[in-house]
């Protein structure tokens, strides 16, 4: 499954209220390390799906979410259990590090 962008309208919906676990890429247009860890997420996405759902929460276009979870630098990634956030991680990282603080988390 292809990540899902989200905003203001959906986050309940596709984060909160997820069954599954959910990852959140909290990312802006102009962020270098944020487009260099897009692919991976996306790799992941799909190699997960059924089992993690990953999510793109642009910060510039929904600066009050990204204020509600205390981002303050970007690429910010949250997992989201049951509608709380169940780990948080800073910065990009290659996509097998990402894949295992994914499945670690999830």
């Amino acid at each position: 499954m292809a990540t899902v962008k989200v905003d203001n309208n959906n986050f309940a919906s596709e984060v909160l209220q997820s069954a599954e676990p959910v990852v959140v890429d909290f990312w802006a247009e102009w962020c270098g390390p944020c487009k260099m860890i897009a692919p991976a997420l996306e790799e992941i996405s799909n190699e997960l799906s059924g089992k993690v759902k990953v999510v793109k929460l642009n910060i510039d276009d929904n600066p009050e979410l990204a204020a509600q979870f205390g981002v303050r630098s970007i690429p910010t990634l949250a997992i989201f259990k049951s509608g709380q956030v169940a780990d948080i991680k800073v910065g990009a990282a290659p996509k097998t590090a990402l894949s295992a603080w994914i499945n670690g988390a999830a």
